[in-house]
């Protein structure tokens, strides 16, 4: 309708239901208040250095939290114009590009604006801002478009329940850190029982503030595991934190692996990985094993033009710069890895791959 009341709302009013990815489980719809829209829109819009002279070339799907309240809550609160594409279409982003100040993404967007022979710092020279985030950004991607367009790709660290969480600044990003807490936001690295760890150990990421949610729609039970007693939301996300206090995440604790009483990061062997002539991108599991508990398990995705690359290339390769009990016990290769919507790896559907979640069975 043309006309239409206002209806009254309170801060705590929940505002949106908005569903998990689904990586890890079942979604879970996350009620999300106004307070939480408003509290993070306003961080992001003066971390972020947003005015009236900016514009927005918005791609990122309005079903998910980075277009629908990331995004659009930093344009709205700046009143700047908004280019809005149907999808992520490289030939149209770069024809927009011109026009734009800001652009935000996930990591596949960057890498296939790299693909483009002819994308370069001419393609981009008005846009002041990329932003990158829903997925980890590798180190490789990071440099490669730094050394293409004289831009550092501004990672930040963010999940439904809570919008974006940290940020790496403006100016000066850190490469393979998702930067500092966002003003208002308090996030802590914590051990099983709560306790807050030093710079440089791995745990739990737990946020506090006005950007996390109320709980899940309908499941009590689940929202109250979600909390500490002292009202931090536990993520489920595993990080550290440097002595500058930017954070770097280091996988998920439901992807971590166990074997061998040893715990394994997949993040760290990923990253080893993927610094392999040949190698586009990779994922490591876990998987069920008789002796050990799990297995370490890699799948990789070759880059054109490294099929001469081996399983065996590989192993020996990490044996160099990695302990015995984070080699991975097989190593596959994948034309691509299962990701969702927004470019997240589903190591779900990894793990429950016939294949793979077999392999040591018989023996």
């Amino acid at each position: 309708e043309p006309q239409f009341a206002p209806v009254p709302c309170e801060a705590n009013d929940v505002a949106a239901i908005v569903y998990t990815s689904g990586t890890t489980g079942r979604p879970k719809g996350a009620m999300i208040t106004h307070l939480n829209i408003a509290a993070n829109g306003k961080a992001l819009h003066d971390f972020w250095r947003w005015t009236p002279n900016d514009v927005l070339l918005h791609a990122v799907p309005l079903f998910h939290v980075h277009g629908l309240f990331v995004a659009c809550s930093c344009a709205l609160l700046s009143g700047v114009k908004i280019i809005f594409l149907p999808k992520f279409e490289v030939r149209a982003v770069m024809r927009h590009l011109a026009r734009a100040t800001v652009l935000m993404g996930v990591p596949t967007y960057y890498t296939r604006l790299l693909e483009q022979p002819d994308f370069s710092r001419e393609t981009c020279c008005g846009v002041r801002l990329f932003i990158s985030g829903s997925a980890p950004l590798l180190e490789q991607t990071f440099a490669a478009f730094k050394e293409r367009t004289g831009y550092g790709l501004v990672d930040r660290y963010g999940m439904t329940e809570t919008g974006a969480n940290s940020s790496n600044p403006v100016d000066a990003p850190v490469p393979g850190t998702v930067g500092v807490p966002l003003p208002g936001v308090t996030i802590r690295v914590a051990d099983e029982t709560g306790k807050e760890l030093p710079a440089a150990e791995v745990g739990e990421l737990q946020i506090k503030g006005d950007n996390v949610f109320t709980g899940y729609w309908r499941k009590p039970a689940e929202t109250a595991a979600a909390f500490t007693a002292d009202g931090f939301f536990k993520s489920g996300d595993l990080g550290r934190r440097d002595a500058n206090g930017y954070l770097s995440i280091v996988g998920r604790s439901k992807d971590l692996v166990i074997t061998g009483g040893f715990n394994v990061y997949p993040k760290e062997i990923e990253s080893s990985i993927d610094q392999m002539e040949g190698v586009a991108e990779s994922a490591v599991i876990g998987v069920p094993h008789p002796d050990f508990g799990e297995a370490v398990v890699a799948v990789v995705v070759r880059e054109k033009g490294g099929e001469d690359l081996t399983e065996a290339r590989i192993i020996a390769d990490l044996k160099e710069v990695l302990a015995n009990y984070k080699i991975p016990k097989r190593v596959f290769f994948a034309s691509e890895l299962p990701r969702n919507t927004m470019g997240k790896v589903q190591k779900n559907l990894l793990r429950t791959n016939a294949e793979y979640a077999s392999l040591f069975a018989a023996k």
